[in-house]
């Protein structure tokens, strides 16, 4: 004769159930801890692209301040093209695969900087991300 559980059920139909539960539970946790990995990825790769536009506007505003200080939009080429080597300089913009650009002066007397760069977490076939600030002499 069986004898009974607690709930009036015999024991030999519980048998099985509780590891079963356990592997359904195992089966759940993983599902929710590999979507918590994956939010975090998509997190730091979010915070990443954050920290290059802002080291883009950051030096798109050293070219701006130059213009504002010598009071003019048609900066000395010398001094754009030490700019464009700074942008290019991995090392010293922190932007990789970054161009810097310096439009003329149109005809309304606005020039436009222009800065390009290639995010390492972004694949060779993705656009390359841009940061495009308009200047103009007050």
């Amino acid at each position: 004769m069986a004898t009974r559980a607690l709930h009036g059920q015999p024991r030999r139909a519980q048998a099985g159930m509780t590891l079963i539960e356990v592997l359904v539970s195992m089966l759940i946790f993983s599902f929710g801890f590999l979507g918590l990995i994956g939010m975090q990825a998509r997190a730091v790769q979010l915070s990443t692209d954050a920290q290059d536009r802002s080291r883009a506007a950051l030096l798109a505003n050293e070219i701006v301040t130059t213009m504002w200080t010598q009071k003019t939009l048609s900066l000395p080429p010398a001094t754009v093209i030490g700019w464009q080597a700074r942008v290019s300089d991995q090392t010293v913009s922190g932007l990789p695969g970054s161009t810097g650009t310096v439009g003329a002066p149109d005809a309304t007397g606005m020039a436009t900087v222009t800065i390009t760069w290639h995010p390492a977490s972004r694949k060779t076939t993705d656009r390359d991300s841009q940061y495009v600030t308009q200047v103009m002499m007050p």
